[in-house]
């Protein structure tokens, strides 16, 4: 059974910094592109950053500079760090593996692959 479990989410002022985790398991996670998304009320969901098997990285526009994304293969997890978070940055983050790219897709899961649950992240100004 394929599982995506995130952790880290919570609630920080501006300009403070989080670290999500996924761990992975019930795939080969080496051999697997993965990805953060994020979705806000109302909002489509957004891709935030993706690392592929070779550990190439991409970041959307709003967070480059920010925000880091990398992986571990020996622990089967993805990590993305936050830092100087700012208000836009409140969302429902997940982590996905072999999905789709898209900048920005009605749901998450309508980009197929596998996926989190999800961790809320709120940024308070």
């Amino acid at each position: 059974e394929v599982q995506l479990v995130e952790s880290g989410g919570g609630s920080v002022q501006a300009g403070g910094s989080l670290r999500l985790s996924c761990i992975a398991s019930g795939f080969t996670f080496d051999a697997s592109h993965m990805g953060w998304y994020r979705q806000a009320p109302g909002a489509e969901c957004e891709l935030v950053s993706t690392i592929g098997k070779d550990g190439r990285t991409y970041y959307a526009d709003s967070v480059k500079g920010r925000f880091t994304i990398s992986r571990d293969n020996a622990k089967n997890t993805v990590y993305l760090q936050m830092n100087s978070l700012k208000p836009e940055d409140t969302a429902v983050y997940y982590c996905g593996a072999d999905m789709l790219v898209a900048a920005y897709y009605p749901e998450c899961s309508g980009l197929g692959g596998y996926w989190g649950q999800g961790t809320q992240v709120t940024v308070s100004s």
